[in-house]
């Protein structure tokens, strides 16, 4: 028997029309993201209503999609059309990841066909004076494996709250590290967008003025900011500090420039920039 009570369902049976397993339901309902209609006081079995197998097949779709438990819930939070926007930004985040693992495995397929092929050409070190800049940021921690996801959905979310606020932006987003990213251990990352005008925060985002600094800094092309090519880069700010006996002040940090998602693979369209000690020169 499958309905014990008038509109209500088993588990297995709701399970079956919704999509998903009874192990999954368990999770779901622990998780508090799809809890029972009501759980028999006696047995403690599940009976779930037909009005939550809509949630319950949403669910299931996401799930497809291999999206996680915490993208679910915010999803299903609100409205749907506030749930469309955050299902949006999940799916450019994604995107831009797997364009990130294509970029890392021609990488990898290259330096396997032709050795020492892919280097970084030579290029300057150069310094600048950066004033100080108000900012609006989001802190979150990441891995290598999640670092671009973690870049495209913080980035998207500034820029709509910096446009509904009617703030001038320049274009450009720096992602500070506040730590060593790697494909073993998180670290905090800051993405920032500089901004001009009148904006409270909101949420995940802070707004802050990032102290005015001298800063070593070279360019690197679109391509060349893939991992584990961008290194190289970092290598060469570090060892140009390093060699100059240079104290740093700050963050190294990733500064895009205005048109980063225009631009070819080979124009240059990122600086890997390290504050330093001292006036420029």
């Amino acid at each position: 028997m499958t309905q014990d009570v008038e509109g209500e369902l088993t588990i297995s049976e709701f399970g079956r029309r919704a999509g998903l397993s009874i192990k999954a339901l368990r999770l779901y309902d622990v998780s508090g993201l799809l809890a029972p209609a009501r759980v028999d006081p006696v047995t403690g079995y599940r009976q779930y209503s037909v009005g939550q197998l809509e949630r319950a097949r949403r669910i299931s779709v996401m799930r497809q999609l291999d999206m996680p438990l915490r993208t679910i819930t915010e999803v299903l939070a609100g409205p749907d059309a506030e749930g469309l926007i955050r299902l949006d930004r999940w799916w450019a985040a994604e995107q831009a990841t797997n364009e990130a693992r294509k970029a890392t495995l021609e990488y990898l397929r290259n330096r396997l066909l032709r050795p020492g092929s892919l280097e970084l050409t030579p290029r300057p070190v150069r310094i600048r004076e950066v004033p100080a800049t108000k900012i609006a940021s989001i802190r979150a921690d990441a891995d290598q494996r999640t670092l671009i996801g973690v870049m495209v959905s913080s980035l998207i979310e500034i820029q709509a709250h910096l446009g509904r606020s009617g703030a001038a932006t320049p274009g450009s987003s720096w992602v500070l590290f506040h730590g060593a990213v790697t494909p073993e251990s998180e670290a905090t990352v800051e993405i920032c967008v500089p901004f001009t005008g009148p904006v409270e925060p909101a949420g995940p985002i802070a707004i802050r003025v990032e102290p005015a600094h001298v800063e070593a800094y070279c360019v690197i092309s679109k391509d060349e900011c893939a991992y584990p090519r961008i290194m190289l880069a970092y290598d060469l700010v570090d060892d140009w500090v390093r060699g100059r006996g240079q104290p740093t002040t700050g963050p190294v940090r990733e500064i895009y420039h205005p048109e980063f998602q225009y631009a070819a693979g080979s124009d240059l369209a990122v600086d890997i920039a390290q504050p330093i000690e001292g006036p420029a020169r």
